[in-house]
């Protein structure tokens, strides 16, 4: 892929990544670079393994094979120093019922040591439109103003690592409007961002990059201009018709191999625990940090 960061300019680095479940391959030998500015858009059938992707990026599942670096920092190595270059918001976002937005933001700001904590929360506020909301338990938010809090929590300790699953569940057109200049914003001050999504049309606006994955396999990974280019259709073909030929163009392409047998196969490399930043600001539900399944895979 042309102009791809090199090992040491990576923000995002997997390598012959896989995860499985049992004997059942949830991803299967993945391997990218993204660098600086990049917005990537994962997408995907159900059960393709994109949250898999995404929860093992962040350091919530441990990969069965293969390595992962965040920001410099390889997960199995240094997981707390990765987990604090990222931010890592999930589709369905658990904030802490009786804490208020504040009260969460102050979590936030406390468990990552964020010095300048009161400004960075009052824009962050201001930009989400939640100022009113600023004294509200989270019980009482809507689904869309959970999102946003939820979103403030990650932006709070500047992220240079954005994961992002479905962002704008919930959200109303001016949440959703300033969701994408949010994004471009981080983007233009060097952050690197995944966004899985079955917005195909909000991928197309959005992101430079693309990552298709089916049955737990990548079927395109390059820049979107790329994926228009390798199909010879040109640049009037649309996103959605990418998706539709590359996921469903050969029904007879053969199926991701199997695993070896459990006797043969040598245990998955241990990853340490998510700390408690990451729980509360990156996934808000510290029971999933533990999980061994994925709720986005059968």
């Amino acid at each position: 892929m042309d102009n791809e960061p090199t090992h040491a300019d990576a923000m995002i680095e997997l390598e012959g990544f896989s995860k499985a479940y049992d004997e059942r391959l949830a991803v299967s030998e993945l391997s990218l670079r993204l660098g600086r500015g990049t917005i990537l858009g994962l997408v995907g059938p159900n059960g393709a393994g994109k949250t898999t992707t995404l929860r093992a990026i962040a350091g919530i599942l441990a990969p069965t094979r293969g390595s992962i670096r965040v920001a410099g920092h390889d997960l199995a190595v240094d997981p707390i120093a990765a987990k604090r270059a990222l931010a890592y918001i999930p589709d369905d976002p658990r904030l802490f019922d009786t804490l208020t937005v504040w009260e969460h933001l102050e979590f936030v700001g406390s468990a990552y040591g964020v010095h300048d904590f009161a400004e960075r929360a009052d824009r962050l506020l201001e930009q989400f439109e939640l100022v009113d909301r600023k004294r509200s338990l989270a019980q009482s938010l809507s689904r869309g103003m959970r999102q946003k809090v939820a979103i403030a929590c990650g932006y709070l300790h500047e992220p240079e690592v954005i994961l992002l699953d479905e962002p704008l569940t919930g959200l109303d057109p001016r949440g959703i409007r300033e969701m994408k200049t949010s994004i471009r914003t981080r983007t233009d001050a060097g952050a690197a961002v995944i966004i899985s999504s079955h917005l195909l049309s909000m991928v197309e606006d959005l992101c430079t990059h693309l990552l298709i994955l089916h049955e737990g396999q990548c079927r395109f990974f390059g820049p979107i201009t790329e994926a228009r280019s390798t199909l010879g259709a040109g640049a009037e073909v649309t996103l959605e018709e990418i998706f539709f030929r590359i996921t469903e163009g050969d029904p007879h392409e053969p199926a991701p191999p199997p695993l070896p047998a459990a006797s043969s196969r040598s245990p998955p490399p241990a990853l340490a625990p998510p700390d408690p930043p990451h729980a509360v600001a990156a996934d808000g539900d510290a029971t999933a940090a533990g999980g061994a399944t994925d709720p986005d895979e059968p």
